[in-house]
């Protein structure tokens, strides 16, 4: 077999984005085949992958696709090792597929693996699986990824710190984006539990119940106005932890319930992550 010429291997370098020396082998032992030398860097990646299995990934972002111009919007987690990574642009372009490629699939939702097998939306011909598995080739490091939801219905969202901290996914009727990014920023800063009284947790309202009950007992209360003390004070409970109760953060003399009526919007539900948080 005749030598592989340094532009040859140049060439190959500049497309795959590997080491020199691996373009080389690859090369070689594909007897010049770009195609079969692009599928044993592929193989190699892989090994050397699963190698890494166990190694953290305590950083990353979320992609986030969403608008009213949009019929779903989805969120997904997609984690690394270190926070270089996190501004790579392949890196950003790959957490931004996966969450178009969610919401743009015909299922209700989808696994991690599932994910995987879809199309990329930037990369024809490849499935987000390879595209993630090209890109571990260049950086060599783990990528995982991790939590995600698709919402039917047009959506608003906001990812902070440039989506490498928090992300959100506001499920929306009426309003504009604006408004939506605005009440998805909020719930960054406030971090609510719900979005209505109802659909807080019985069991932490009991409990809570139960703690403002003993304290207002313990203060001396007559036990005939307790209860409703307690109901009382559950008022400023469920405006510090329910969305639509909580005073918003742009303007706090009025609800995030008012701010989204004032702007036409009726917020149906919302999906709020921190990243490497369960």
């Amino acid at each position: 077999m005749s030598e592989i010429s340094a532009a040859k291997v140049k060439a190959f370098r500049e497309r795959t984005g590997l080491p020199l020396m691996d373009c080389k082998q690859a090369l070689t032992e594909a007897g010049g085949d770009e195609e079969k030398a692009i599928e044993i860097l592929r193989k190699r990646g892989e090994k050397l992958d699963n190698k890494r299995a166990d190694r953290e990934t305590s950083f990353g972002r979320f992609g986030i696709y969403c608008g009213l111009a949009r019929q779903t919007g989805a969120i997904v987690e997609l984690k690394c090792e270190s926070a270089p990574v996190t501004q790579n642009e392949e890196f950003i372009q790959l957490a931004s597929d996966m969450a178009e490629a969610l919401a743009k699939n015909s299922a209700e939702s989808l696994s991690a693996d599932e994910l995987l097998q879809q199309p990329s939306p930037s990369k024809p011909g490849m499935t987000i699986g390879e595209q993630k598995s090209e890109l571990f080739n260049r950086i060599r490091e783990k990528f995982d990824v991790g939590r995600l939801a698709k919402l039917s219905g047009t959506c608003g969202g906001y990812s902070h710190n440039s989506g490498t901290v928090a992300g959100v996914l506001l499920q929306i009727e009426g309003g504009t984006d604006e408004a939506a990014k605005d009440v998805a920023m909020h719930i960054v800063a406030m971090r609510p539990l719900a979005l209505t009284k109802e659909e807080v947790d019985p069991v932490t309202v009991a409990k809570e119940r139960d703690i403002l009950r003993t304290v207002a007992l313990q203060e001396g209360k007559p036990e005939s106005i307790v209860d409703k003390m307690v109901e009382g004070r559950l008022r400023q409970f469920f405006a510090e932890r329910v969305l639509l109760e909580q005073p918003f953060v742009k303007d706090d003399k009025q609800t995030v319930s008012q701010y989204a009526k004032s702007s036409g919007m009726q917020i149906k539900k919302f999906v709020y992550y921190v990243l490497g948080q369960a």
